[in-house]
């Protein structure tokens, strides 16, 4: 357990999508420090097994592409905990078939936006009447320091899937600030995980080009992804939504790095 302060979630209910690895596992490991009941959602089955046995929380299998899917996963953490407070919509993707425009053809463009954007969709229609119902909850949705800023390397499905994202939570933030419906972007820059690993897993010199754009000269761990998580879900955030939080090492504020 942290040392650190705990209990600000005590009580209530979290939905995490894509909950099995990097940043949806920390934050359930945090969450469940913090008192929450967490419903853990993943495709993973053998893992999320693992994971709910090991911390005491619900796992549910769901594609999160599939609507009936994401209802069940929502409605099974309102049927178990009599609430749904919390909705962290963090299932992502970022296969390598995904580069330029130029390159990339049409079924990967789909997958990528039915995986990363539609979802973000489908969790937050799904989540959205248990909270207006309890006229509260806070909903955060991955959306990436790529959707404030334009890369010459691209990754064009995935960044325009994480734009979208960005954009809806706005919108949603906005829609429903008077219902006591907080809707936050949370913005990574690049993080520790093992999608990022794979990555440069054969490629070390494409890493360190990485880490010259990153002022600080490091990765994120996700251990830091999931504390900025808490705070857009606890009440410490209460005055914030519709915006985009973005936790990435001061990339997007930087002109130059420091040498």
């Amino acid at each position: 357990m942290s040392s650190r302060m705990q209990g600000r979630l005590q009580g209530r209910t979290a939905v995490i999508t894509g909950g099995c690895s990097g940043i949806g596992l920390a934050t359930v490991e945090r969450f469940v420090e913090e008192g929450a009941n967490v419903v853990l959602g993943d495709i993973d089955d053998d893992r999320g097994a693992e994971i709910a046995e090991k911390l005491g929380v619900t796992y549910a299998h769901v594609d999160v592409t599939d609507k009936s899917e994401v209802d069940a996963l929502f409605r099974t953490a309102y049927d178990t905990y009599g609430s749904v407070d919390i909705a962290f919509n963090n299932a992502g993707i970022s296969p390598p078939d995904d580069t330029s425009i130029l390159d990339t053809d049409l079924e990967a463009w789909r997958k990528v936006q039915d995986v990363n954007l539609t979802s973000v969709y489908l969790c937050c229609k799904a989540a959205l009447p248990y909270m207006l119902d309890q006229r509260r909850g806070s909903i955060i949705n991955t959306a990436s320091f790529v959707a404030t800023m334009g890369a010459a390397t691209s990754q064009i499905s995935y960044s325009a899937s994480k734009g979208g994202v960005l954009t809806m939570s706005r919108e949603l933030g906005v829609q429903f600030a008077r219902d006591g419906v907080r809707v936050n972007a949370l913005c990574p820059g690049p993080v520790n995980t093992p999608l990022l690993q794979e990555l440069y897993a054969n490629d070390e010199e494409a890493a360190q080009r990485r880490l010259v754009h990153i002022p600080m000269g490091r990765f994120a761990e996700a251990s830091e992804m999931a504390d900025a998580v808490l705070f857009l879900a606890s009440d410490e955030s209460s005055f914030m939504t519709a915006t985009t939080f973005l936790v990435d090492g001061g990339i997007a504020a930087a002109y130059v790095t420091p040498s």
